[in-house]
């Protein structure tokens, strides 16, 4: 079989990186390595919706659904010190990764675990969900991680999603307003869309 970010266990040779990159006026340090995505630096996707990303207007947890090494679900955490913030991966390498660089960077609220999509936190509700979802996995995995993203999401609560109009914006988007009955486009930028969702019981 493939290997893949997206797989659970890797057989790529380890050879980890360190470098430093700064995220909402923070510094952090990431630790990275084979067989995770965007190894070299945060991905412009990430960051552009790290940037235009809002509080929730309800209390509650965020859900980094699909972390990697972490660089979502860490900036958000130094960020919002008053939320908790759940990030999961079904990649031992990054979940490995991601609990190191929390570590690194002194980030304290969160709660680092394996999950395939969202069966690890099945029963946590969420005021927000943020995914970079796993394109090369295929248009039926991305569309049942938005399913169960729905399922666990607090009333009021929201879906944020980055995707490229390349590798599927526009399906993306038809499929969350099926879901939630409207989707927004948050930010447009180099190709990559910011989708937001809002639910509503």
């Amino acid at each position: 079989m493939s290997e893949h970010y997206y797989s659970k266990e890797t057989k790529t040779s380890s050879e980890e990186r360190t470098w430093n990159f700064e995220l909402l006026g923070h510094d952090f340090t990431f630790t990275t390595d084979n067989a995770v995505f965007s190894k070299r630096e945060v991905d412009f996707g990430s960051r552009l919706m790290i940037e235009v990303f809002n509080e929730p207007g309800i209390g509650g947890d965020f859900l980094d659904l699909g972390c990697g090494y972490g660089p979502i679900g860490l900036s958000l955490a130094k960020s919002f010190e008053n939320r908790h913030v759940f990030m999961v991966d079904v990649n031992s390498r990054a979940l490995g990764l991601a609990k190191q660089n929390a570590a690194a960077n002194h980030v304290k609220n969160v709660t680092i675990k394996e999950s395939d999509r969202l069966d690890g936190i099945e029963g946590h509700k969420f005021a927000s969900i943020l995914t970079n979802p796993p394109i090369r996995a295929g248009k039926q995995v991305v569309h049942s991680m938005f399913e169960e993203a729905e399922e666990a999401l607090l009333d009021e609560g929201e879906l944020w999603v980055v995707i490229q109009k390349k590798q599927g914006a526009p399906s993306a988007k038809k499929k969350l307003e099926e879901l939630f009955g409207h989707t927004e486009i948050v930010e447009k930028q180099k190709g990559y869309y910011i989708l937001k969702a809002k639910k509503f019981d």
